[in-house]
C-alpha cells in the first residue's frame, strides 16, 4: 500500500490501478473510501488511476492532530492533494474529482492552477463556484414520482433530511435509487449498499463545514486555463445539467458533457459512454 505524509504529518494512502498516463482521482462521499470509484468504467485500461483516500477514509489515517477536526473540511483537503502531487514527482497532473471530490478538485484548481494539465469535475464542484440552484434538487426529485421505488425512497430521503449526518445506513440505502440512473439494478443496489462499509471516521463527513467565498473562487477559477470537463448525469439532482453548464462557463476552457439517462455515478449507467467522454477530454 503506497503512503505519504501530508503537510501536517497525517498519513495518506492511495491505490494504483491500470496502465498508461497518470490520472489522479479524488473521491467524494463525503468521507467515502475511493473503492466506490472502481475502475471508472474501465478507464484504467487507458490510464493509470491514482485513487487517493481522503484523510479519515480507506487506506488513509485520521488527522495527525485529533483536536484539528477542521482538517477534514474540503478546503483543508486541498493541501493533501498537493502533497500527493509532490510525492508523485509531477510538475503538473491530470486531476479528476467526483462529487465532493470535485468540490476539492475545484478548490485545488483555484489554489494551484500551475500544477494542472487538465481538470475533470464529475457530478460535483458546482457549489464552490456558486453555480448551484437550491430549487433544482427538489424539482428533479419530484420528476421521478412515477418510478416504482419512489414512495419508499422519498420517505427515506425526507427522513435523511431530518436526521442529517446521523442517518442510519438502511435509510440511506432506501433513498439511494435517486442517485443512480435508470434502471435500478442489482449492481447499483450493491454499489449503494457498500457505502456504509466504505466509511470509517464520521468526522470525515465535515467536508462542507465551511462554505467558501464563491465570488473570490469564481475569480480564481477564471484564471484556470487548462481544459476543464464538467460532467453531469441527465437525471442527477445535484448537479443538474443546468448547474453543470453554469460551472463550466466559469472556466475559460470549460465544457460540459451531459450523459443521457445517467445519475450521480455515470460510469455505472453507461461505462462505454463515460469512458469515451473522458478519453476525448484527457490529454
Amino acid at each position: 500500500m503506497p503512503t505519504l505524509a501530508s503537510y501536517d504529518g497525517t498519513v495518506l494512502g492511495y491505490r494504483l490501478t491500470g496502465t498508461g498516463p497518470l490520472l489522479v482521482c479524488v473521491p467524494g462521499g463525503p468521507g467515502r473510501a475511493s473503492d466506490y470509484l472502481g475502475t471508472l468504467g474501465g478507464l484504467d485500461a487507458h490510464r493509470t488511476l491514482i485513487l487517493l483516500d481522503n484523510r479519515g477514509t480507506g487506506l488513509s489515517g485520521d488527522t495527525a492532530d485529533p483536536s484539528d477536526v477542521d482538517s477534514y473540511r474540503a478546503d483543508r483537503l486541498v493541501p493533501d492533494v498537493e502533497a500527493l502531487r509532490a510525492h508523485l514527482g509531477l510538475e503538473s497532473m491530470d486531476l479528476l474529482g467526483h462529487s465532493g471530490g470535485a468540490h476539492v478538485a475545484a478548490l485545488y484548481a483555484a489554489a494551484y492552477p500551475q500544477h494542472l494539465s487538465s481538470l475533470s469535475l464529475i457530478t460535483g464542484g458546482h457549489r464552490v463556484a456558486g453555480a448551484d440552484d437550491p430549487e433544482a434538487f427538489l424539482k428533479v426529485i419530484r420528476s421521478k414520482s412515477a418510478e416504482p421505488w419512489f414512495p419508499e425512497a422519498v420517505a427515506a430521503l425526507e427522513e435523511w433530511g431530518r436526521l442529517g449526518s446521523d442517518v442510519p445506513p438502511e435509510v440511506k440505502l432506501q433513498a439511494s435509487p435517486f442517485f443512480y440512473g435508470h434502471p435500478w439494478t442489482p449492481e447499483k443496489h450493491a454499489h449503494a449498499a457498500a457505502d456504509s462499509l466504505q466509511r470509517r471516521n464520521p468526522l470525515a463527513a465535515k467536508h462542507f463545514a465551511d462554505e467558501p467565498d464563491t465570488g473570490a473562487l469564481r475569480a480564481a477559477l477564471a484564471h484556470v486555463t487548462v481544459p476543464v470537463l464538467v460532467y453531469a448525469g441527465e437525471i442527477d439532482q445535484s448537479p443538474t445539467p443546468e448547474e453543470a453548464q453554469r460551472l463550466a462557463a466559469v472556466f475559460p476552457n470549460g465544457r460540459t458533457v451531459i450523459q443521457p439517462e445517467a445519475g450521480h455515478y455515470p460510469w455505472l449507467d453507461n461505462a462505454a459512454y463515460f469512458r469515451q467522454a473522458l478519453l476525448e477530454h484527457l490529454p
